[in-house]
């Protein structure tokens, strides 16, 4: 495992990290004895860096992550995310008080007194415009209570506005083959600002596993299923704003990458971590297997200049139009 500087943070974390969302809810049935035993294969593997949220199985997944790293505080580092708990559109959400709530809370139930990364979880874009959620966070980590802090967005935009604010610290953003917009403006941006860039929704909600076929059905519960169409949030959270359709379509155009490279999925993290600007890559996972198999990508060649710009001009020319809602 290598591992990468967040930003101009005093973080090292591993190039290759995890998600938590899938262990939390939200993405079908889940196994806790399942979700602890993939935790620990990770951090056997030199995973020291797990993203997770409040309301991920409504704090089960920083629950599930307190157990895992006990005993490990100083090595294992976590970042989490508030204000889908409230009412997002709110300016009472983001005030003092309600964040120092949802911050204590989730210190809580991680059983840590501080938090590495603390992110605001993908608010609207007049919050950011307002801009007083950043001094919010400027008094939790003067109180001690967060290390660093940081935004996951939707769109570029929303992230170019967040980089005005000079204490933020990282960005969370989604990014993967088939959306590659950031690399236009956003990530150069960061680069310079010396932001971090944590990618998320790297292989498109599975479809860059390459394992579906058009006619497969998703459990009620999991998000692929009842926000297929961005019914409950964003619908780029979703398959990456792609309809599942044409993102299973579009994948057979994309099953080369995978040659010398083990798996589709191994492919698509590598060709995400030969990004300059990224820190880390998060992928999901709910079981030990998924675990193994997202972290060959460390270890698979990188892509050359000419396979770059293949997929560049494949996205410019064969995806790009398909992404549905903001980004």
């Amino acid at each position: 495992m290598k591992y990468r500087q967040l930003g101009n943070t005093d973080l090292k974390i591993s190039e290759l990290s995890f998600g938590t969302w899938a262990i939390g809810g939200s993405w079908g049935q889940t196994n806790d004895q399942e979700s602890l035993k993939a935790l620990e294969v990770a951090m056997e593997n030199g995973v020291n860096f797990f993203d997770t949220a409040d309301v991920y199985g409504n704090g089960h997944s920083e629950e599930l992550l307190a157990k895992a790293t006990k005993g490990r505080e100083d090595e294992i580092h976590i970042a989490t995310k508030f204000c889908r708990g409230g009412d997002i559109h709110s300016p009472e959400t983001y005030s003092i008080d309600q964040v120092r709530a949802y911050c204590e809370n989730s210190l809580k139930r991680l059983g840590r007194e501080r938090l590495d990364l603390y992110q605001i979880h993908c608010p609207p874009l007049d919050i950011l415009k307002d801009g007083k959620v950043f001094q919010v966070l400027d008094q939790l980590q003067a109180e001690g209570k967060i290390r660093h802090y940081g935004v996951s967005v939707e769109t570029v935009e929303e992230g170019l506005l967040c980089l005005e604010h000079s204490n933020v610290r990282a960005l969370q953003v989604i990014f993967n083959l088939f959306r590659q917009k950031p690399l236009e403006e956003l990530f150069p941006r960061a680069t310079e600002k010396g932001v971090g860039i944590i990618a998320r929704v790297p292989l498109a909600s599975g479809l860059l596993t390459g394992k579906f076929t058009s006619d497969h059905m998703f459990e009620k519960d999991d998000h692929r299923h009842f926000n297929r169409n961005g019914e409950s949030f964003n619908v780029g959270e979703t398959f990456g704003g792609i309809s599942f359709e044409k993102g299973v379509e579009l994948v057979k155009d994309l099953l080369w990458i995978e040659q010398g490279r083990k798996h589709v999925s191994s492919a698509a993290l590598r060709w995400i971590l030969d990004q300059d600007a990224v820190t880390t890559v998060i992928p999901g996972f709910k079981t030990a297997e998924q675990v193994q198999k997202n972290l060959e990508a460390v270890h698979v060649p990188p892509f050359t200049v000419e396979e770059q710009q293949k997929l560049l001009a494949f996205y410019q020319t064969n995806v790009e139009k398909h992404i549905r809602g903001p980004y």
